[in-house]
C-alpha cells in the first residue's frame, strides 16, 4: 500500500475510485460474462470512470442533491459499482436490495428511507415493481437496465430504460460536491431474523478504514483477482471483494450465479475468494457425494490426505512437530488435495469466510487439503469486520483476533463489544435502537457470546438471545450443534427447539435427492405420503442425528424431530436474504408440529 491509498489521504469511498483511476487508468479492474457474445468482457479503470461521469449526469438530470437516498436492486455486475461510484460522488446516500427479496420486504426499505430513485435490473423484476408500487410514495424514478417486454408503461412509476435515460442527460454539467469521510455514504438494511429490518448508517469513513485495514491482516499479492459472487447488498461483499479490491489494485470478476460457480472459479482462477459458509458446505457435500460413488480405497486416501495435510498446517503454525507422515504429502497432493484445489482455480492465496460460524470439521477439510482459508467475524454495524484470522495464526475454530484499528473486549454475560472508527452512526430513523445496541463510551454491543484464548483469538460461544434454556436449567446454544446436524449430506435445513423444555426436539429438513436413497436402504417407498413420519424413518433419523452429535454434552442430544422436504427460502419468508434463518417466524409456522413433538414424548 502507498501512501497516497491512505484513508486520511483519500478521504472518501469516490476519492478511493478517483486514486484508483488516476494511477492505473488501463488496467482492467471488472470482467464480467456477456451472454450476447459468450465470452468474459473485460472494463479498465479509464473506462469505468467515463460510465460514472455518464450516470453522474443522469442523476443531476433528476434533481437530485446531497442526502438523498437512492437505491440500487442488481445482480453482481460492473454497473452495480458504476453506479455506486456515481452516487457516492455526488454526495447521494446508496441503498442496496438484494436481488430476490421479497417485494413487501424491498417496498418497507424503499418506504423507510424515501428513497427517490431506483436502478433495477429489470430482466425478471417488472411484476415484482407492479407488487410494490402501491406502497412506495416517496419513488420517483425506476432505471432499468433492460427494457420490459412489450416497451416501457409511461404511468409504471416513471419507469425508463437506462440507455435513454443517460442519452437524455448528455451535457449536463456535473458539479464538484464537498465530501467528507463523515459523510454518510450508505444504509444498509440488516436482514431481519427478529422483525423489520433496521436501516444501518454506514459513513465513507466507516467503510473505506475498515477495508484498509483489512488490508493489513494478509498479503493478497501485487495481482490480486477477485470473484464476486455474495450479493454486493452484503456488506462482507461490498467491503472486502469491492472497496477491498480497490484499495489493492486488484480485478473484480463477477460470477454468472451460483449454479455456475463451479466453472467460473475455474475460469476466473481467482486468488482471492470471499464467502459464507453455506458455500464451503455445499462444496464439502459434493466432495462427500462423490466419494460415496467410489471405491473404499478413495475415500480412505481422502481422509489421509487430508489427516496429513491438517499435520502439514498444524507444523507450520508452530502448534506441532515433524512427523514421518508427512512425507506422504507430495504423493497424497498429487493423488487427492491438488485435483480439489484445481477446481477452486488452483492458485487462491486467501480465501475468507464470514457472515456465520464455519463448521471447524469443514474448516479442517478445506485447510488439510491446502486450501488458504480464514474464518472471520463482522457485523452490518461495523462496517462489517471485527476479527479475522491471520496467515501466520490461523485458529480454524475461532473468528481469530481483532483487526487493526480495532477495539474488542469481553463484557458482562460474556458479550462481545467492539469499538472503532467502523462502528455505524446509528440506525436510521431509529435512535432507541442506536442507544440500545451502542452505549455512552462508544461500545457496540453484538449480542454475542465470545471467549478468548491466550493467543487473543476469540471463538463464537454463542448467541445472548438464542440460548435455549431447557426446564432443568441446561443452557443450550444451538448454533454449533446445528452445524454439526448439517455436516451429514441427508440433512438440508436444521432449527433446535426446546425452550422452557424438558429435552431438546429439531424442525430438519431433508435433502430429496438423499432422502431417496435413505428411504429405500429402509425398504420404504419415499413417495408415500405417510412415509416421513413413519415410526422406522423417525427412528433412523434420530439415530443419524445422534452420530453427528457424539461429541456434544449428554443433555444436548435431540430427543424428538420433525422432518419435512419444503425447504425453508427467501421466497416464503422463513430465510432472510443472506440466507440466515428466521427463527421466530419458523416457530410460530410450526408450532402445531413443535407442540406435537413434546405431546408424543409424554405420552410414551
Amino acid at each position: 500500500m502507498t501512501a497516497a491509498f491512505h484513508p486520511d489521504t483519500l478521504g472518501t469511498l469516490y476519492g478511493l475510485f478517483r486514486a484508483r483511476v488516476a494511477a492505473m487508468p488501463d488496467r482492467v479492474a471488472y470482467r464480467q460474462f456477456d451472454e450476447a457474445s459468450g465470452a468474459w468482457a473485460a472494463y479498465t479503470w479509464a473506462q469505468v470512470a467515463a460510465e460514472v461521469t455518464r450516470w453522474q449526469a443522469a442523476l443531476v438530470n433528476e434533481g437530485l442533491v446531497p442526502g438523498d437516498r437512492v437505491a440500487v436492486m442488481l445482480k453482481n455486475c460492473v454497473e452495480w459499482v458504476i453506479f455506486d461510484q456515481a452516487a457516492l460522488g455526488l454526495g447521494l446516500v446508496t441503498v442496496p436490495l438484494y436481488l430476490d427479496d421479497r417485494p413487501e420486504n424491498a417496498a418497507y426499505i424503499l418506504d423507510h428511507a424515501d428513497v427517490k430513485l431506483l436502478v433495477i435490473e429489470g430482466k425478471f423484476q417488472h411484476q415484482k415493481l407492479a407488487e410494490i408500487a402501491g406502497s412506495v410514495a416517496c419513488l420517483q424514478r425506476i432505471v432499468s437496465l433492460v427494457a420490459p417486454e412489450g416497451g416501457v408503461d409511461e404511468g409504471n412509476l416513471h419507469l425508463v430504460v437506462a440507455a435513454d435515460w443517460l442519452a437524455a442527460a448528455a451535457g449536463t454539467a456535473v458539479p464538484e460536491q464537498p465530501l467528507s469521510a463523515e459523510l454518510l455514504a450508505s444504509i444498509i438494511y440488516t436482514s431481519g431474523t427478529t422483525g423489520r429490518p433496521k436501516g444501518v448508517m454506514l459513513t465513507h469513513a466507516n467503510m473505506l478504514w475498515n477495508a484498509y485495514y483489512a488490508t493489513q491482516c494478509a498479503d493478497f499479492g501485487e495481482h490480486a483477482v477477485f470473484l464476486s459472487f455474495l450479493p454486493l447488498s452484503h456488506t462482507l461483499e461490498r467491503t472486502a471483494g469491492y472497496y477491498l479490491a480497490m484499495l489493492l489494485g486488484g480485478e473484480v470478476a463477477y460470477a454468472r450465479s451460483i449454479t455456475q460457480l463451479a466453472q467460473d472459479l475455474e475460469a476466473i482462477r481467482p486468488t482471492v475468494l470471499i464467502s459464507v459458509p453455506r458455500i464451503y458446505e455445499r462444496v464439502y457435500g459434493r466432495i462427500q457425494d462423490g466419494l460415496a460413488k467410489k471405491k473404499p480405497l478413495a475415500k480412505k486416501l481422502f481422509d489421509l490426505a487430508v489427516q496429513v495435510g491438517w499435520q502439514r498446517f498444524e507444523r507450520a503454525q508452530g502448534r506441532a512437530g515433524w512427523h514421518p507422515a508427512l512425507l506422504l504429502w507430495p504423493l497424497l497432493d498429487r493423488l487427492v488435495a491438488r485435483k480439489i484445489v484445481d477446481k477452486l482455480g488452483g492458485r487462491l492465496t486467501v480465501a475468507i469466510s464470514g457472515g456465520a460460524a464455519l463448521s471447524p470439521d469443514i474448516a479442517r477439510v478445506f485447510i488439510g487439503l491446502g486450501v488458504p482459508l480464514y474464518q472471520g467475524y463482522g457485523l452490518t454495524e461495523t462496517s462489517p469486520v471485527v476479527c479475522v484470522n491471520r496467515p501466520e495464526s490461523n485458529m480454524p475454530a475461532s473468528i481469530g483476533q481483532p483487526m487493526p484499528g480495532i477495539e474488542v473486549k469481553i463484557g458482562d454475560k460474556e458479550e462481545l463489544l467492539t469499538r472503532s472508527r467502523c462502528v455505524m452512526r446509528g440506525y436510521w430513523k431509529d435512535e432507541d435502537a442506536t442507544r440500545a445496541i451502542i452505549d455512552a463510551d462508544g461500545w457496540l454491543h453484538s449480542g454475542d457470546k465470545v471467549r478468548r484464548d491466550e493467543q487473543g483469538h476469540y471463538t463464537i460461544i454463542g448467541r445472548i438471545k438464542d440460548i435455549i434454556v431447557l426446564s432443568n436449567g441446561e443452557k443450550v446454544p444451538p448454533t454449533e450443534m446445528e452445524s454439526a446436524i448439517l455436516l451429514d449430506p441427508l440433512f438440508e435445513q436444521v432449527m433446535l427447539v426446546g425452550e422452557g423444555k424438558p429435552y431438546l426436539a429439531a424442525l430438519i429438513v431433508l435433502n430429496e435427492a438423499h432422502w431417496q436413497d435413505f428411504a429405500a436402504g429402509l425398504n420404504i417407498d419415499p413417495h408415500q405420503a405417510a412415509a416421513l413420519t413413519s415410526p422406522k424413518v423417525l427412528k433412523a433419523l434420530t439415530q443419524r442425528v445422534a452420530a453427528q452429535l457424539k461429541h456434544f454434552p449428554g443433555y444436548a442430544q435431540i430427543r424428538r424431530l420433525h422432518p419435512k422436504l419444503a425447504p425453508w427460502t427467501i421466497e416464503n419468508g422463513l430465510l432472510t436474504p443472506t440466507l440466515k434463518i428466521k427463527r421466530n417466524l419458523i416457530l410460530e409456522r410450526y408450532r402445531a408440529e413443535i407442540e406435537a413433538m413434546y405431546a408424543d414424548f409424554a405420552r410414551s
